[in-house]
């Protein structure tokens, strides 16, 4: 494991060391980070290169630090969860994605089988405290894991509001869906049936937001027709402008750990059709459509139905988001379950 220049983010109300450990900044990653180091004092210890495993350095940092704090059961976080328990010290690890997953039929979860499942588990068995992010995610780590379900701790993800208030600019004939372009999320986010969709609405324009991962898009651009647009990466003011333009975001998933995306176009006001799998119910709730995937008419129809949704049921999308699944609820529960651990022995 090769980590990147390390990040001190001094936190104001506590001098508790916190070591964070994560294998890439995504947003929610980011947020987390963020949130820790308004109170505590932040290492960010980032672990790109499965290629160079340096445990004495990492040993190091464990040792300097009075809990270690990991996004994600794998290769990156098992050697600091592993140490921090040789050290009695305690950790926290966020599950609920890959590492937990199972399903062979997409060739995706590490649960699968194999060095991947045993690291993951590995990890998982030596955290002092499991967090995920729904409760889908806590039943799904007791079925592929064995995980005592007291043991995982369901704190949703926070949300954070780009705009400030409801945004009243002018909806246009769109439907949006946000993700990583490339060969596993054309089945797992639901990206080919996004397009294939398409082909039966030619009157609204179609808009997958997302870099281009690996060559995945070429096969999307053959099947797609004119009124599907493939933006690329995006800046996340650009995102928030997409967000606040469509009328529908649409999610098309085979599984589905929170689904932030969609959350985020929520607060913008854009009415949520998804597949009801993973968490996604748990998100939309009864203010969003559910279809099935594999049924492009009824994909269709629930999407000219959500065309002429009201500015108050569009109101009432992003009020469910504002309440359930505040940055301020996520930082409350985050801050007591490190200040439990910080107060007790673990082991």
């Amino acid at each position: 494991m090769v980590a990147s220049p390390e990040v001190m983010l001094a936190g104001e109300q506590s001098r508790a060391r916190i070591l964070f450990v994560h294998n890439g900044l995504v947003r929610f990653v980011r947020i987390d980070r963020d949130l820790l180091a308004q109170r505590f004092r932040v290492t960010e210890l980032l672990e790109r290169n499965l290629g160079a495993v340096r445990p004495r350095t990492i040993a190091q940092q464990v040792r300097n630090h009075d809990l270690v704090f990991c996004w994600f059961a794998s290769w990156h976080s098992v050697t600091p969860i592993v140490l921090a328990r040789l050290m009695r010290k305690p950790s926290v690890l966020i599950i609920g994605g890959y590492d937990i997953a199972k399903m062979p039929e997409i060739g995706y979860g590490h649960q699968r089988g194999g060095l991947k499942r045993q690291i993951a588990n590995m990890a998982i068995r030596c955290a002092s405290v499991l967090v995920t992010h729904s409760w889908h995610c806590q039943q799904e780590a007791v079925l592929n894991v064995g995980a005592d379900p007291a043991r995982v701790r369901v704190v949703y993800l926070g949300v954070p509001d780009s705009y400030g208030g409801f945004p009243d600019g002018r909806r246009e004939s769109m439907v949006l869906t946000v993700g990583n372009v490339d060969r596993s999320n054309l089945t797992r986010k639901g990206h080919e049936p996004f397009v294939r969709a398409a082909s039966l609405l030619p009157d609204v324009k179609f808009v997958l937001a997302g870099a281009w991962r690996d060559n995945s898009v070429r096969h999307l651009q053959r099947i797609a027709p004119a009124n599907v647009c493939f933006t690329g990466w995006v800046e996340d003011s650009a995102l928030a402008d997409l967000y606040a333009r469509s009328s529908a975001y649409l999610q098309l998933s085979c599984h589905e750990g929170f689904g932030m995306s969609v959350a985020e176009a929520m607060l913008a006001g854009s009415i949520p059709i998804v597949s009801k799998v993973g968490s996604l119910p748990e998100v939309v709730g009864d203010v969003g459509r559910f279809v099935v995937r594999e049924d492009p008419a009824a994909v269709a129809g629930a999407i000219r139905d959500v065309l002429a949704s009201s500015t108050q049921a569009r109101k009432a999308v992003r009020n469910r988001i504002l309440l359930n699944f505040s940055v301020g609820k996520r930082q409350k529960a985050l801050w007591r379950i490190i200040d439990e651990l910080l107060n007790v022995l673990c082991y």
